[in-house]
């Protein structure tokens, strides 16, 4: 069995063809090239996965559905409501796609769950049916999983797990409300947190550390914590609480199998999930559950949407 995996972003659009296994067998991609109309994309989306099924040396009959993964709101017709950055508003997706490759058996879903549908059944996941995706990037981006299934809600807009208010009436968040979860916990928040603790202790080694690096990261409080800066110390256990918050809260609220966190700062590995896992631990209101959600790293990265596109047949 193969299946398409469309992975349309606001940089580039790529296409892999996925085999039963979960495994990527050939991958084409072209940039976006914002700005441009619907249609035109379409084109090329419709290209590249020509260009995939080409690579893999199969035809279009051997492919069993094809999944798109894309910004936005998608209802289950397949059309994207809202896309803000790809400039969409009811995006006849699934038609614009069959009408140009003449397939009918195709998938449209927001790309958040499709990366947590990828390291479910392909990734961190190991087959999980209960199962969280967080991404730490320049927002908090979620995906849940339950029972084998996406969780949509009413209005194809569930899972936004980043606007889930942490400190009430705390930071601005991009969404317009106060204290979100994305709000403390972004690489973002974290990049302005160091930014504020430079400020504040002139003498601390993130100076240096930025000057090499040519700018903050979120990396600077991370390495000079390792040499045993006091301002990076403190950055980093505030940081690692905010980001344990809401794993706690997620935790408390669905009891999954496993959540996975990804994005650059998951690098970090065991130096972030070790102290987020004890805090989990101390805080999580299942204290007497034999079975306990186990907090990991993401296995797939950027193939993570990927891979969960092509597996929309099996979620839907």
């Amino acid at each position: 069995m193969f299946t398409i995996g469309i992975d349309l972003g606001g940089t580039n659009i790529v296409a892999a063809v996925v085999n039963g296994s979960y495994k990527i067998v050939s991958k084409a991609k072209r940039p976006t090239a914002m700005p441009r109309t619907a249609d035109e994309i379409f084109d090329d989306i419709a290209q590249v996965c020509r260009e995939a099924v080409d690579s893999a040396g199969i035809t279009f009959e051997d492919v069993e559905w094809i999944g798109m993964g894309t910004p936005g709101t998608v209802n289950t017709e397949g059309v994207i409501e809202y896309a803000n950055n790809l400039g969409f508003d009811h995006i006849y997706a699934k038609t614009m796609l069959s009408e140009r490759l003449g397939i009918d058996n195709i998938f449209v879903e927001n790309d958040a769950n499709c990366a947590a549908l990828g390291e479910a059944y392909a990734g961190s996941g190991h087959g999980s049916k209960d199962f969280v995706a967080v991404t730490l990037g320049t927002g908090v981006g979620t995906g849940i999983i339950q029972g084998g299934k996406i969780v949509a809600g009413v209005n194809n807009a569930g899972g936004e797990c980043g606007h889930m208010v942490i400190v009430v009436d705390g930071e601005p968040c991009t969404c317009g409300r106060k204290g979100c979860w994305e709000a403390y916990a972004s690489a973002t928040a974290l990049i302005n947190q160091t930014k504020a603790a430079m400020e504040e202790n002139p003498e601390s080694i993130m100076h240096q550390l930025a000057e090499e690096e040519g700018k903050v990261s979120g990396r600077t409080a991370f390495d000079a914590m390792r040499r045993n800066d006091s301002a990076g110390i403190k950055v980093v256990d505030q940081y690692i609480k905010y980001v344990a918050c809401g794993i706690t809260n997620l935790v408390n609220a669905l009891q999954p199998e496993i959540i996975c966190i990804g994005g650059g700062i998951c690098n970090e590995g065991e130096t972030l999930l070790r102290p987020i896992r004890r805090y989990v631990e101390s805080e999580r209101y299942s204290v007497y559950s034999k079975v306990q959600t186990l907090v990991v790293k993401a296995d797939l990265g950027n193939d993570a949407g990927i891979i969960g596109a092509a597996l929309l047949g099996l979620a839907k």
